[in-house]
């Protein structure tokens, strides 16, 4: 087999491990709450810990290694999260499983930022290079979905560790592909670190999640919580200054005036921000609302899984046909249709009732993953792909964590205003007793919490709660609805067809031409 062949499947292989350890942490929640005592507050680092680490250090990475070779910083990259895996597996507190998981990030953002880069240096522009993303595309699509599936049957039937466990012996095989198959390659004009930059990004995106995730508990008029996010506006504007500045820098805005190139991170973040980040709370929906087991959770996930395997090939196919900025507006179309099918959940609904929106999202997030990793290294040079890469992979990472963050706090602020009207004039609805229950009906720990209640409140306080729990998952479907359709509206007025590489197919065209 040809090595670019070989290229693709490491690839594709590691890319389905890192995507599958954000998505099959889903299912397995409700068991890490049980075992490991964790709060609902826990339940939301699991998953920033990880998309955090990995925002703030990708585009070192993609840095790093251009200067040191793509292969070895990509081998680099499946040691570490392959290591930190195991000590997720072991972890006998929400702290050390939430540390370990920011180790993961560091090593799925060194793999991150050269995936893209090394499929790139093998596959030409043109159509081949569109069969090999809509491999990749495939590939995404198919864990994104499909994590919760092996999340379910793992966690059912082996316990929530082996979903660490099994990223052991899948990077060892990655790893011994990559010696033996992959070509080192390097940026010959690679420039310097750009230290000061990674410091201060990481340390503004940290503040900015930071204070999403505990305003609700600490008040959003409170001193802690406004100076969190005065001291992220800050930190980000010295970003912004700093990259203007230094002749190096880790993010170049000049790329930005490339309409395409910005069009293509806009559309990362929108899909990442709305449907990938609200995976979390469609998920606890089907757990802890509607009491399905984790396997059985997964299992309502078919659809999205099967659409999106189905959609991702075909788009790349029509990559050399079809204008990318189409394609990306359909498939966000599709995505935010899907999510506003889903955000009129019912009290007596089953999962049935989120059927058609997953159906429908599906096939949105299968059309539009190909196109977003052919263009995002498409409007750039080839020397500068892993770059480019490891920008394109910092809105996806930034879109996740920053929108977990966003949805939980709407999610629970609407919650406990919901349980307050309902509850009014009874101590259920006093201090901090709402927010406390939509906690509870989220992290599956609500019997714990009515059973420290007077028994004549218990059932008013369930049912509160629960009428909390759904007003809050429906409004933060109808506004991640709103988010891909607005960059659905983006993508279409700034991706241009003139601004990507379509060499090949231009010199096939000429080489037709009488």
């Amino acid at each position: 087999m040809q090595r670019k062949w070989w290229t693709l499947i490491a690839v594709s292989v590691a890319t389905f491990m890192l995507l599958l350890d954000i998505t099959v942490v889903n299912v397995a929640l409700p068991s890490i709450r049980k075992d490991l005592g964790a709060s609902f507050t826990d339940l939301q680092w699991v998953f920033d810990a990880y998309a955090l680490s990995l925002a703030a250090l990708v585009l070192t990475a993609g840095s790093l290694a251009d200067r040191l070779g793509r292969r070895r910083a990509f081998a680099a990259g499946l040691v570490i999260f392959s290591g930190a895996s195991l000590l997720c597996a072991i972890a006998p507190n929400p702290v050390f499983l939430n540390v370990s998981r920011a180790v993961q990030g560091v090593g799925g953002a060194v793999m991150f930022a050269v995936s893209l880069a090394l499929v790139a240096q093998e596959f030409p522009p043109g159509r081949e290079r569109g069969t090999a993303m809509g491999i990749y595309g495939a590939t995404i699509g198919v864990a994104v979905a499909v994590g919760p599936l092996i999340g379910g049957a793992l966690t059912s039937s082996l316990g929530w560790e082996w979903i660490f466990y099994l990223n052991v012996p899948i990077g060892a095989a990655a790893l011994v592909v990559t010696y033996l198959k992959l070509a080192e390659s390097r940026d010959p004009n690679a420039t310097r670190i750009d230290w000061a930059g990674v410091a201060v990004f990481s340390s503004g995106l940290f503040l900015l999640v930071l204070a999403l995730v505990r305003g609700n508990a600490e008040g959003w008029g409170s001193a802690l919580i406004v100076g969190l996010f005065a001291g992220a506006a800050v930190l980000l504007a010295v970003f912004v200054l700093v990259e203007r500045r230094v002749p190096e820098p880790m993010l170049p805005l000049g790329l930005f005036r490339r309409h395409a190139f910005t069009g293509v991170q806009l559309a990362a973040f929108a899909v990442s921000s709305s449907l990938f980040a609200l995976f979390l709370y469609l998920t606890l929906y089907l757990q802890n609302y509607l009491g399905l087991s984790p396997f059985a959770a997964g299992v309502r996930y078919l659809p999205i899984t099967v659409l999106s395997f189905v959609v991702a090939p075909l788009a790349g196919i029509m990559l050399s046909r079809v204008p990318a900025r189409l394609m990306l507006c359909v498939g966000l179309v599709a995505v935010g249709a899907g999510m506003l099918l889903m955000g009129d959940v019912q009290p007596d609904d089953t999962w049935t009732g989120l059927l058609a929106g997953f159906l429908v999202g599906g096939a949105g997030v299968g059309l539009i993953n190909p196109v977003i990793a052919d263009v995002a290294v498409s409007v750039v040079p080839k020397e500068r792909s892993g770059m480019a890469a490891g920008i394109n992979d910092t809105f996806r990472q930034v879109g996740i964590a920053v929108g977990i963050a966003v949805w939980g706090a709407i999610f629970v602020g609407r919650g406990s205003h919901e349980v307050r009207e309902l509850a009014a004039g009874t101590p259920i609805a006093e201090g901090a007793r709402p927010r406390e229950l939509i906690e509870a009906a989220s992290s599956g720990s609500l019997p714990q919490v009515l059973a420290s209640l007077p028994e004549p409140a218990r059932e008013a306080a369930s049912a509160a709660a629960r009428a909390g729990f759904l007003d809050g998952l429906n409004l933060v479907l109808l506004l991640g609805g709103i988010v891909s359709l607005v960059g659905a509206a983006l993508a279409l007025w700034l991706v241009r067809e003139d601004e990507i590489d379509r060499q090949e197919e231009v010199e096939e065209a000429a080489g037709q031409t009488p």
